[in-house]
């Protein structure tokens, strides 16, 4: 399985970005699709979360400004962001998990203040 992350850029605070990630290879099997972040010097953590059969979970911080959609038919899953803040700040990286876990290359996300 790959994963292709693209949407990432600069933005100011409160504005919106898109991120989107298409799988590719065996991906029948991939069971939950997702975003983690990371920021420099911080661990990776858990932005949102879809299942294949419709579950959503997102981190406290992505709730009510962050929406994960999953096509599954088209293998991708896309986070949509609002309001970003600065602490927002981080490398986005696509994740599947079939069993087997599966990482995109990551994709820069910068919110000025």
């Amino acid at each position: 399985v790959q994963l292709q992350a693209s949407g990432g850029g600069l933005v100011q605070a409160g504005g919106s970005l898109r991120l989107s990630c298409a799988a590719s290879g065996s991906i029948s099997s991939i069971k939950v699709m997702g975003w983690f972040r990371q920021a420099p010097g911080k661990q990776r953590e858990l932005v949102a979360l879809a299942s294949n059969v419709g579950s959503t979970n997102y981190a406290d911080s992505a709730k009510a400004r962050f929406t994960i959609s999953r096509d599954n038919a088209k293998n991708t899953v896309s986070l949509q962001m609002y309001s970003l803040k600065p602490e927002d700040t981080a490398v986005y990286y696509c994740y599947g998990w079939s069993g087997s876990t599966y990482w995109g290359q990551g994709t820069q996300v910068t919110v000025s203040s």
